[in-house]
């Protein structure tokens, strides 16, 4: 009820007003949250087969699990593995002819990032898109490679992952 008196009409900002067809987890999805998740997923999609042809390099360990966990298959390299910047990149240069650079961005990301692209050059650039482009889409939730599977779960709501996301009412 509002303050008037009148039975309170839900909205798109009121969460409270939906629940998904599951009892035990309200779930809300706005036709925007659904359009950033086609994104994100797009841009996922084109990148897991880019990686299937060569490596992403991602800050830890749960960046990694978190990009298997849906569906990247190719080689994913971690950068804390006990080395500092120059002889991580001395390695990766070595071994390979491109990678796709995918750094968090808080700061910590951004400065490792910055650092990586400076001893990488010639060696990442053309791959740079991807990494802006799920920044710009995820930027206001999240600041790690390792949220990337929870908000997608968020943005579709537990239906979307089906495709079909329905709600009703809570009476």
């Amino acid at each position: 009820m509002g303050k008037n008196g009148r039975k309170r009409q839900p909205s798109y900002k009121d969460k409270s007003a939906f629940h998904s067809n599951s009892e035990s987890e309200k779930i809300f999805s706005t036709p925007a949250d659904l359009n950033r998740a086609e994104r994100l997923r797009e841009v996922l999609e084109a990148l897991n087969e880019v990686n299937k042809l060569l490596p992403i390099l991602v800050e830890g360990k749960k960046d990694a699990l978190a990009l298997k966990s849906i569906g990247f298959t190719g080689e994913i390299i971690t950068f804390h593995r006990g080395m500092d910047i120059y002889d991580f990149s001395e390695e990766i240069a070595e071994k390979y002819d491109r990678v796709v650079l995918l750094m968090d961005w808080d700061a910590h990301g951004e400065h490792l990032m910055r650092s990586l692209e400076e001893n990488l050059k010639g060696h990442y650039e053309e791959f740079t898109p991807f990494r802006e482009i799920i920044k710009l889409i995820c930027q206001k939730d999240i600041k790690d490679i390792e949220g990337i599977p929870s908000l997608l779960r968020r943005l579709e709501g537990i239906a979307g992952i089906s495709g079909v996301t329905e709600y009703r009412k809570q009476d």
